[in-house]
């Protein structure tokens, strides 16, 4: 394994990024990295900007992976999905941009994300995506999010 690397956030005050691009994501070493199994982060409040009016859009995020040699650092995972709420960008571009720039960060066996958006113009928009192959004999459950039932 690579040597260790410095973990800047955790244990600090650490002010809240003013755009993903600012924000620091850090991963840490995977004590198990010989042993297949799936992490799971789930994000219920994601906030971002509508890229147009600039009104805010509300997505509930499930982010599963089978890690390899490193796991994202939880601290710096929230303050960087934090940091969209100041960034206007479509649903489609914040889904792909954090899976991608997650799965950059980690190079995990298997990663999906499945951005549940709550509706805008009176139709929701869900957003799923995922690179690398689901390991065999890895359990890995529905990601649980019910479809969008509105109020009936």
């Amino acid at each position: 394994m690579s040597s260790k690397p410095p973990v800047t956030q955790l244990g600090q005050q650490t002010a809240l990024p003013q755009s993903p691009g600012q924000a620091v994501l850090e991963r840490v070493a995977n004590p198990h990295s010989d042993t297949h199994y799936v992490a799971r982060f789930t994000q219920p409040e994601f906030t971002s900007l509508c890229p147009v009016t600039g009104q805010p859009d509300f997505a509930h995020l499930m982010i599963d992976y089978v890690p390899d040699k490193w796991l994202v650092e939880s601290k710096s995972l929230k303050l960087y999905l934090a940091s969209f709420r100041n960034h206007g960008a479509f649903h489609e571009d914040c889904t792909v941009a954090i899976g991608k720039r997650i799965a950059d960060l980690l190079q995990p066996h298997y990663l999906r994300i499945g951005g549940y958006w709550y509706p805008r113009g009176g139709m929701p928009i869900d957003v799923f995506w995922q690179t690398g192959a689901l390991p065999s004999a890895v359990w890995l459950p529905d990601q649980g999010v019910a479809p969008y039932r509105g109020r009936g």
